[in-house]
């Protein structure tokens, strides 16, 4: 009994954690969770709803030989060491061990780090502590909660819709893509009309008439002020303005979300399972380091010794007016500030130094990480913005451009923003006031419906609205994905006709408890819990008062629906054939089950129109239609592939960036890039 015991969620970070501590510790893997509740007691909830909401844990299945691994480990330690990672689940597997494997208080210490590194793992053991009940108790609290909500829930769109599952964040987040959908299908569509003058080095658009602004509602109208207008415009006013151009904050888990998928095209799923990989330690030339600080963080604080840091480093690379200062967020409610906000470990590890020990995406989301880091705590950007006024008979055009005067933060991240510079000549050296335009013309236009969701702009979203938490985001995206209550189409959520039965058929039962206000209010309470101000099984004992007898009344009342009839009789019994649900999809069979058991061979289905191999998996491109009839193409693996267009993809790729080029109207274009040629 020599060695030290540490126990840490993930075999890739022990190898790596011990090879900093030494031959006097001994580090192992959890797997993530050994324990979960069963599904035993009253609906499968594994909780004693009548006994204080008491949970009954049992060990995951599969993970009966490694419980019993590191049981063994234990009894051979000396100290045990617990150093599952920085949040709250981490908190709740730290427990689950403790009590799973009789350790006692005075042999095992609780350790956390924000950054797998040599200096942070070490320090970590001066800081060592004991387990954090109230933050188990909000994560147990968390995790019965969605178990009564999915169990009872599902249960019920399951017998009564074609609907797969619902549950506490998930049927929310689909609710946000339903309304939208439902937003764009009740848009009304109008026409305007806008008037610009061209001159030689800039644009000009008519803005306002006497100093009013004027709206140009049809054709004949902009015809009408197009007559009044003569091509020598007055200028009236010049006005120059300095501004700072500030820049963004460190990544959170939501945000890296978000510019990973809108630069990188990554979905959330992928920047996460990468983001993990970064944290838990890659092999360089010398060492094996963890690149990022922990990646489920939506605190922007960065360390002391990480900005002093990087300041030495801005003015060493760009010299004293490079360095900037840390921003301060104004967005405290509902932040967990435990760790840091996600940044590289060292700001000297630059990225195209380590480059050749990364895969292809690792080094663009550690790039991306990098950068944006190093951005926040350099100088801002300035801009000198110019606008000016032209009057052509009382009618006032205006034009507005800036000049980069400072580059800033941009001299680092410029390649992910969109900062190009829209140059005004300078007025002040014209010889009179007049200035004469090249051509006027007007332009047709028509408002748009709001757009739909992106997997990005949803996370924003939910982000805003207080919904979920930062490791939730990527699960919850993919169930609804998983579950078929979405497709995505041009990297738009579009709801399905099961999504939005789901979801109208819980908003006619569950409309207080399914919705934005009372999730975020959730949220707060399981905060309040984390910090020690409200009890646990409260909490519980008020929900479950409120939400079994909607449940209850949901049971006998809703409407069960009926099977869509195909229009073809059953051979064997003469019965309608109807289309059914089963966990694997849609099949058709004999309405008279169960005295009829005849399901239709697939052989006799309708032939599908199959356009080309699926360029993502072994699946088919066929033709889909939506609710509304209109035929888009998508993989015959959905959900498990994602791929989809509205426009007929061909079989051949881009000749300048490999992606997948589809047809429209009368020319040929690439869904990832901008290349296009006529038929």
């Amino acid at each position: 009994m020599t060695k030290k015991l540490v126990i840490v969620e993930s075999p890739h970070k022990s190898k790596t954690i011990e090879k900093y501590l030494g031959k006097d510790y001994k580090v192992v893997s959890s797997l993530g969770h050994i324990r979960d509740l069963s599904t035993s007691g009253k609906f499968g909830f594994g909780v004693d709803v009548e006994n204080d909401f008491k949970p009954d844990y049992k060990i995951i299945k599969g993970k009966n030989k490694l419980v019993k691994d590191l049981k063994k480990d234990v009894k051979d330690a000396d100290f045990v060491y617990l150093a599952t990672d920085p949040d709250r689940e981490g908190e709740a597997i730290s427990w689950h061990l403790y009590d799973t494997l009789g350790l006692k208080e005075d042999n095992y210490n609780r350790i956390v780090f924000n950054e797998i590194t040599k200096k942070a793992v070490i320090d970590s053991f001066g800081k060592a502590r004991k387990i954090d009940d109230d933050l188990v108790k909000s994560q147990e609290t968390r995790r019965i909660l969605d178990r009564i909500i999915g169990f009872r829930l599902s249960k019920l769109m399951q017998s009564k819709t074609g609907g797969k599952s619902a549950g506490r964040v998930q049927s929310v987040a689909l609710k946000l893509i339903v309304d939208r959908e439902r937003e764009i299908e009740a848009f009304i569509p109008e026409d305007y009309f806008e008037i610009e003058a061209f001159f030689n080095d800039f644009t000009a658009k008519l803005d306002t008439y006497n100093h009013k602004k004027i709206e140009i509602k049809k054709e004949a109208e902009a015809k009408e002020i197009l007559g009044k207008l003569s091509k020598a415009f007055k200028i009236e006013s010049v006005e120059k303005k300095e501004k700072l151009k500030k820049s963004k904050f460190p990544f959170i888990t939501s945000t890296l979300q978000q510019e990973a998928s809108t630069k990188l095209g990554f979905t959330s799923k992928k920047t996460m399972m990468i983001a993990q990989k970064l944290y838990e330690g890659i092999s360089l030339s010398d060492e094996t380091v963890g690149l990022i600080s922990y990646m489920r963080t939506d605190s922007v604080r960065l360390s002391d010794e990480f900005v002093s840091d990087t300041y030495s480093y801005i003015k060493d690379k760009f010299g004293s007016e490079y360095v900037g200062y840390v921003k301060k967020s104004k967005k405290t409610e509902n932040v967990q500030d435990a760790h840091e906000a996600i940044r590289p470990t060292s700001i000297r590890r630059e990225p195209d130094k380590i480059k050749e020990y990364l895969t292809n995406d690792e080094y663009k989301l550690y790039k991306l990480i990098y950068y944006r880091a190093l951005a926040s705590l350099m100088k801002d950007a300035k801009v000198e913005a110019t606008m000016v006024i032209l009057d052509n008979n009382n009618y006032q055009f205006k034009a507005t451009g800036q000049v980069l005067i400072f580059d800033g933060y941009l001299k680092v991240y410029n390649v992910y923003e969109d900062s190009e510079d829209t140059i005004l000549p300078d007025f002040d050296n014209y010889n009179s006031n007049v200035i004469a335009a090249n051509d006027i013309e007007y332009s047709a236009h028509t408002t748009k419906p709001p757009a739909r969701y992106t997997e990005s702009k949803l996370i924003k979203e939910m982000e805003e609205l207080g919904i979920g938490r930062p490791s939730t985001y990527a699960k919850t995206i993919d169930t609804i994905k998983e579950r078929g209550y979405v497709t995505v189409v041009d990297k738009k959520f579009v709801p399905t006709d099961i999504g939005i039965e789901t979801t109208d058929k819980l908003q006619e039962f569950f409309k207080d408890i399914i919705n934005v206000e009372y999730t975020k209010n959730m949220e707060d309470d399981l905060d309040k819990i984390a910090d020690g101000n409200l009890e646990w099984n409260k909490l519980l004992d008020e929900f479950y008062k409120e939400f079994e007898p909607k449940v209850e009344v949901a049971f006998k009342e809703m409407e069960k629906k009926a099977p869509v009839e195909i229009g073809e009789l059953c051979p064997n019994c003469g019965n309608p054939l109807v289309i059914k649900q089963s966990r694997y999809g849609k099949f058709i069979a004999c309405s008279n089950y169960p005295t009829c058991k005849y399901i239709k061979n697939e052989k006799e289905e309708k032939e599908i129109k199959e356009i080309m191999s699926c360029p993502k998996c072994d699946g088919k491109v066929i033709e889909k239609k939506t609710k509304k009839g209109k035929i888009f193409y998508g993989c015959s693996n959905y959900p498990k592939c994602d791929f989809a267009t509205w426009d007929k993809p061909i079989d051949a790729k881009c000749p300048n960036c490999d992606g997948i080029l589809t047809i429209k109207k009368d020319k040929i274009k690439c869904i990832n890039c901008e290349y296009e040629r006529d038929m």
